[in-house]
């Protein structure tokens, strides 16, 4: 894995303990007196681990992107520079790591009081996505499940309501995406919707309001209806129920390890390992 400018002391704490764990071999491209500095300051070994020197952030980006292009990595971690700036360096025509489809931001959550692991999407990428979006961002889920040996997840297109509302865009898309599914348009998972969150991930909540479904009550993917609904549920779901966290933006020829900069070490060692696993 290759880590866009290193010199953050959260992002080298789960590095190093990902190195050390043997999950995977690191090279860090970043400013090398700052991560040497850090490293010293905080016991954090670099053993094993490869520094890039490049003091320039824009260019730390595109050597880590450069790393994967040429097959010396095999994928990307954000470190201390913007979203933007990153998948501007993955986007370039020239890097060959576009897919032609769309990007989009899986968070996977392991949450106390639910049965198994939940995946949020997309909290992190895609605005407001359409219809056509909405396949992509499925799709991008789906096959974070599958790496995750997950060979039929359950997708609960999440809305305020339960039932088809015209004037509700999220409710027409989601019938949509169910009948979609059934018809084989959309393979690899079992999609039922509108579904409201309550619907979705409680049985007794499903059943009192006679909803018959095999996704009510117990689904895996989550598929929310606006960026602003991502994130205000995955940093719910984070703050309020202290469920951990692993997150990863898909749809490149590689994954790329991104999670908010106030997440934990903890949080970012898991998106280490999450990626690991996702890499083809």
């Amino acid at each position: 894995m290759s880590v866009a400018v290193a010199q953050d002391k959260v992002v080298l704490e789960a590095v190093t303990k990902a190195v050390k764990l043997g999950i995977v071999d690191v090279i860090l491209v970043g400013d090398e007196e700052k991560i040497v500095e850090i490293c010293e300051k905080e016991n954090y070994s670099l053993d094993n681990i490869r520094i890039i020197d490049q003091k320039d952030t824009v260019k730390a980006a595109a050597k880590a992107v450069e790393l994967v292009t040429n097959g010396q990595a095999h994928y990307i971690m954000k470190g201390l520079l913007g979203t933007a700036q990153l998948l501007k360096a993955v986007l370039n025509k020239e890097a060959n790591l576009r897919l032609g489809g769309l990007l989009s931001h899986v968070m996977v959550y392991e949450v106390p009081n639910y049965s198994k692991l939940l995946f949020l999407t997309d909290g992190g990428m895609v605005p407001y996505p359409e219809l056509n979006e909405k396949i992509l961002i499925i799709k991008n889920a789906v096959k974070i499940a599958h790496a995750l040996n997950i060979e039929n997840p359950k997708v609960a297109p999440l809305c305020a309501v339960e039932v088809v509302n015209p004037s509700m865009q999220a409710t027409i898309d989601a019938a949509s995406l169910t009948q979609m599914n059934r018809r084989g348009q959309i393979k690899g998972c079992i999609i039922d919707g509108p579904l409201a969150l309550d619907n979705a991930i409680s049985k007794e909540a499903a059943k009192h309001k006679g909803i018959e479904s095999e996704v009510a009550g117990d689904a895996d993917i989550l598929l929310v209806p606006s960026i602003e609904a991502g994130n205000l549920l995955g940093k719910s779901l984070t703050y309020f129920s202290g469920a951990e966290n692993a997150g990863i933006i898909v749809g490149a020829k590689c994954p790329v390890v991104l999670v908010s900069r106030a997440d934990s070490a903890k949080s970012k060692l898991y998106s280490i390992a999450l990626g690991a696993l996702t890499v083809e």
